[in-house]
Formats: structure tokens, sequence, C-alpha cells
């Protein structure tokens, strides 16, 4: 197990290596002034002379990229050219509502999901598969912005249920702005509920066919046991899977509906730093997802061999 977990770290920090110098490669060694880009062609060349220095770019491109990475691993991040704070400041800030939105999408969608996609495939080929299927057909096909769209006109404007947009903090109490997270939430869960489901029939079919499961029915274990205890362990894999990658991409991809409910999320900061060239804020944010992305894949790993230790001895 240990040679399994340090084989995967490496990996990881190899991974987020690779991914910090193609991110600077991108955004400031590519051809073009990156102080140019942020200010516009108008701007004053005392002021392009300012920002040159404040980034950096009036030095060779390799001693940018060891002074930038060697800061974030002594937690020093830059200064934002739009907010005047360290970027550092604006991504806890944000992240103290994606983080909780991203989890609260997850917990309902895997709460929908496997328990509709178990269904489905223990009921095979009656009216609850197809009514399974015919949701997730549609899940799938529906883009998130428009269930937060249909939610707000439905239960923010009709029945007045939920806030329609906005965030009051979390200086507000706990339950009220846990409250304002919870129709964004259900956007983002829905669409992923559904390919969550779908997977979860696929994985539960898939093993309700072994050998290992006739023969625990043929030893006299009821169906609930035979399907909790047997089927849905080693169906979980896949469903695993779908799990982390989903939580990433609520972190990472949740800018449409953070922009719809005016949430002041990590994506939101994104969608920001792009609008205002704010190249400083951005670089920073890139890694922060990608090093999220690549986290929630290790913890994937380490899941694959804590539910099937054949993972860990192939790996």
């Amino acid at each position: 197990m240990l040679t399994f977990l340090a084989r995967r770290v490496l990996l990881l920090l190899a991974t987020l290596l690779v991914a910090s110098f193609a991110i600077f490669v991108v955004l400031e060694v590519l051809p073009g002034d990156a102080a140019l880009l942020m200010l516009g062609i108008e701007a004053q060349p005392d002021t392009l002379a300012a920002l040159r220095d404040q980034m950096g770019l009036d030095r060779p491109a390799l001693s940018r990229y060891l002074a930038w990475v060697g800061g974030l691993a002594a937690g020093e991040t830059g200064v934002s050219y739009t907010y005047g704070v360290p970027v550092s400041q604006l991504i806890s800030e944000r992240m103290s509502v994606t983080l909780p939105l991203a989890l609260m999408a997850l917990v309902l969608s895997v709460v929908i999901a496997i328990p509709i996609g178990m269904l489905a495939a223990t009921r095979r080929g009656t009216v609850r598969d197809y009514g399974v299927m015919g949701f997730s057909q549609i899940g799938m096909a529906v883009p998130n912005f428009w269930f937060a769209i249909l939610s707000i006109l439905f239960f923010a404007v009709l029945l007045g249920w939920f806030p329609a947009s906005g965030f009051p903090g979390w200086e507000a109490g706990v339950r009220k702005a846990l409250w304002a997270l919870v129709l964004p939430a259900i956007s983002l869960a829905l669409p992923e509920a559904a390919i969550l489901a779908r997977v979860t029939r696929t994985a539960v079919l898939d093993t309700l066919e072994a050998d290992y499961v006739r023969m625990a029915r043929a030893k006299g274990l009821g169906p609930r046991r035979v399907l909790w205890s047997h089927v849905l362990r080693n169906a979980l894999v896949p469903i695993t899977t779908i799990i982390g990658l989903q939580f990433a991409f609520l972190l990472a991809g949740s800018i449409v509906v953070e922009a719809v409910f005016a949430l002041p999320g990590l994506g939101r900061l994104t969608f920001q730093a792009v609008s205002k060239r704010d190249l400083i804020v951005l670089r920073d944010v890139i890694l922060l997802l990608v090093t999220l992305v690549v986290i929630v894949n290790f913890l994937v790993d380490i899941a694959y061999a804590v539910i099937d230790p054949r993972a860990r001895y192939a790996a």
C-alpha cells in the first residue's frame, strides 16, 4: 500500500509541475506583451513600465517561472492588478462559496442517482427502468444554466421559497447562507445525477450477472442483502470514477451557474479575471483548479485501492 501511495504522490507532483509550466508558457511566454494585453493599447508608458516591473517581465522567463512556483510553494501569491489585493485573499473568499456549493451539488447528485440507478437495474425492462432512462436522457440533454433559470422562475419568483440571486455571506448565518446555495446546487446536481444514474444502472447490471452473485443467491441470501453487500460494492469502481470527475467539474465548471445566481464564487472570479485581463489572478486560479482536479483524481485512485485491492496490486 505504501508503494502504491508513493507512486501516486510522485505522479501527482509531476502532473502539477507540468501543468504549472504549461500555464506559465501560455500566459507569459508566448508572443505578445502580457502587460500591454492587460492595460490595453492606450496605456501610458509609465503605467505600462510599472506593471511590467510588478509582473517581473524585465527578467528572464525561467527566473520568473521559478519565482512564481517558489512563491506558491511558500504560500505567497501575486497581487491582483484589478482588485489591488493578494490573489490568495481573493481565492480564499471565493472558495468559501464554490466549495460548499460543489459539495452540496455532489451530495444531491449521489443521493438522487445511486438509488434510482439501482432501482432501474433491478427492475430492468419495466416502467421504472424506462422512467429512469428517460430522466437521464433529459438531464444530459438540458444544460445546467437552463435548469437554473427554470428553478429561479418557479421556486424563487412564483413560489418565493428561495432567493433568486446573491449570497448573504457566512457572517449572516450558516442556515441563511446554505439556503441561498440550494437552488444553484440543484441546478448543478440534476445533469450530473442523470449521468451518474445511467452509469450506476450499467455497473449494477454488469455485476448482477457475475458468478459470485448467483452463488450468493444460491446460498439463500435475500435480494436486499445480495444487492447491498455484494453487488453495490463491486459496482462502485466505475461509479467512484464518475463521482470524482463530477466533483472536479463542479469545482471548475460552475462559472455559468454562478453567473446566473450572481454568486461570488471561484467560477465568477475566473470569468472576471478573463474579462478584465487580470493575468496575475488568472494564472493562479487556473493552477488552483488544475491542482484540485489532480487531487480529486488522486483520491479516486486511493478509493480504488480501498474498494478493490486488485487495483492496488495491479498498479
